[in-house]
C-alpha cells in the first residue's frame, strides 16, 4: 500500500511541475515611454570678438535657436583666425569684418553665400589728458603720425583680427613700421586690449560697439572719430560645404538667412539704444555691397 501511495503522489507532483512549466510566462509590466530625444543640430559660428564683447550675439543667438531649433556653438576669435577656421573646415558659418581678407577666402572657394549685414566704425580711444593731442587732428593718418612723433603708448591687438588688419593698413598708408617701447602688442581680443590700454594710460584702435559696452570699466575717452576710412563693415558667410564634407550646410545657410532677415535687422538697429542712446551697429542687409 505504501508503495502504491508513494507512486501516486510522485505522479501527481510530476503532473503539477509539467503543467507549471507549460504555463505562459507572465507579461512584463509595460514601461512608460518618455519623450523622444530632441533632434538638436549644432551650428558652429566663428566670429570676431567684437560681436561677442558688445553683447550683440547674446541678443541674437537665442532668437535664432528658438526659431530654428539649432544650437549655436560660438567661437569668438580675431577675424584672421575665424577665416583660417573656414579654410580648415572647422566652422559652419562666419560673421566677420575684414572685407579684403574675406574676398580672398571667397575667391579660394573656402566660403560662399557672403552677405552684407551691418556696419559701425572704428575709433581711437586714450587717456583723458590726450598727450598725443589727437583731438586736434582731422585725418586718421595724422592721428597715427602724432602717436609716433610723441611716442605715446599705443596698444595694438596684434592678433590678425579685423581691427588689427585695419590698424596695419593705416600704418602702411603713412609708410611707418611701428616699433619701440611705446608700441605694445597685446595679442588678445578687443575687450582685453581695451583693458590693457586703460591700465597703461595708452591709446588703442577699437570698434565703437565694444568700447561703449565696456566704457564704464575703462579710463579711456574717444579722442579721434569720424574719418570715412574707419568704417567697419560686417559680412556673414557660409563655409563651403562642397569643399568640406562635415560642414552643417543647412545650419550655416539658416544662420546667414537669419542675419539678413528683416526682423533680425530691426533688432540690430535697436541694439544699444536703450543703454547708450545710440545703436551699436547699423543694419545694411539688402543694400548695394561695394566691400
Amino acid at each position: 500500500m505504501r508503495g502504491k501511495r508513494f507512486l501516486a503522489l510522485l505522479l501527481t507532483a510530476l503532473v503539477v511541475i509539467t503543467l507549471a512549466g507549460c504555463a505562459p510566462a507572465a507579461e512584463p509590466e509595460a514601461q512608460e515611454e518618455g519623450p523622444p530625444e530632441p533632434d538638436i543640430k549644432e551650428v558652429i559660428l566663428s566670429t570676431t570678438t567684437s560681436t561677442q564683447d558688445s553683447g550683440l550675439l547674446d541678443e541674437l543667438i537665442p532668437i535664432f535657436e528658438e526659431q530654428t531649433g539649432y544650437l549655436v556653438k560660438t567661437i569668438a576669435v580675431g577675424t584672421g583666425k575665424a577665416l583660417e577656421m573656414a579654410s580648415l573646415g572647422e566652422a559652419d558659418v562666419l560673421l566677420v569684418h575684414a572685407p579684403a581678407a574675406e574676398k580672398e577666402k571667397e575667391a579660394a572657394g573656402d566660403v560662399v553665400n557672403r552677405q552684407l549685414v551691418m556696419h559701425n566704425d572704428f575709433i581711437i580711444v586714450g587717456p583723458e589728458d590726450d598727450p598725443a593731442a589727437l583731438k586736434e587732428v582731422e585725418a586718421v593718418e595724422d592721428a597715427f603720425k602724432a602717436l609716433v612723433d610723441t611716442e605715446s603708448t599705443f596698444v595694438s591687438r596684434g592678433d590678425d583680427s579685423g581691427t588689427h588688419k585695419m590698424e596695419k593698413g593705416l600704418w602702411k598708408k603713412i609708410e611707418i613700421e611701428p616699433e619701440g617701447d611705446w608700441y605694445v602688442e597685446a595679442g588678445s581680443g578687443m575687450g582685453d586690449t581695451l583693458k590693457i590700454a586703460s591700465e597703461k594710460a595708452g591709446y588703442t584702435l577699437t570698434d565703437r560697439a565694444t568700447y561703449l559696452a565696456l566704457k564704464d570699466t575703462l579710463d579711456l575717452e574717444i579722442l579721434f572719430e569720424g574719418d570715412e576710412a574707419l568704417l567697419n563693415i560686417y559680412h556673414v558667410m557660409q563655409v563651403n560645404p562642397e569643399k568640406f564634407e562635415k560642414i552643417n550646410a543647412d545650419g550655416g545657410q539658416a544662420f546667414v538667412e537669419f542675419m539678413v532677415a528683416d526682423e533680425t535687422q530691426e533688432v540690430i538697429s535697436e541694439f544699444g539704444v536703450d543703454k547708450f542712446g545710440q545703436p551699436l551697429f547699423f543694419p545694411d542687409a539688402g543694400k548695394p555691397d561695394q566691400w
